[in-house]
């Protein structure tokens, strides 16, 4: 949680993940940040990851799952939330691993049911559903808003 976006994206590269949970002194996990998360941190505050916390831009709302949920449930609740990872924690509230996407698409991919690819592609579809821009896009200085000069 005192860490900053710098030693999340060394344990991301030194883990090969696109996340990392934050925890907090009680060892329980506080947030999540993504590598996304520290691209835009980077960009939006104009500051070098050094400089900026990891509790700036983590998500303080993380969805978790248990090692006895269900591939569906799981994968219902990312499509749902549109997450790429999910905590996984023991029943003791600890974190036991992590989730992925890739995880789910891998342990469907060795399946040949039509309904269970079909499923994955629909939970891919929901994740990957971009959401709605609140910022307009100014014209770009080539534009007019006038009609064309007659020649």
């Amino acid at each position: 949680m005192h860490d900053t976006l710098n030693t999340a994206a060394q344990l991301m590269w030194e883990h090969d993940s696109g996340a990392i949970p934050v925890m907090g002194d009680d060892a329980r996990i506080i947030g999540i940040v993504t590598d996304r998360d520290t691209c835009m941190a980077a960009y939006t505050q104009g500051r070098p990851l050094h400089e900026i916390p990891v509790h700036y831009v983590m998500a303080k709302e993380v969805f978790t799952c248990r090692p006895d949920d269900s591939l569906e449930d799981a994968e219902h609740l990312m499509g749902e939330k549109q997450i790429r990872r999910l905590p996984v924690l023991n029943d003791a509230g600890q974190l036991i691993g992590m989730l992925s996407l890739g995880d789910i698409a891998r342990e469907f991919g060795a399946s040949r049911k039509k309904n269970v690819i079909r499923e994955l592609v629909q939970t891919l579809a929901a994740i990957c559903t971009p959401r709605a821009q609140s910022i307009e896009l100014a014209p770009s200085p080539d534009s007019t808003a006038s009609a064309p000069a007659a020649v």
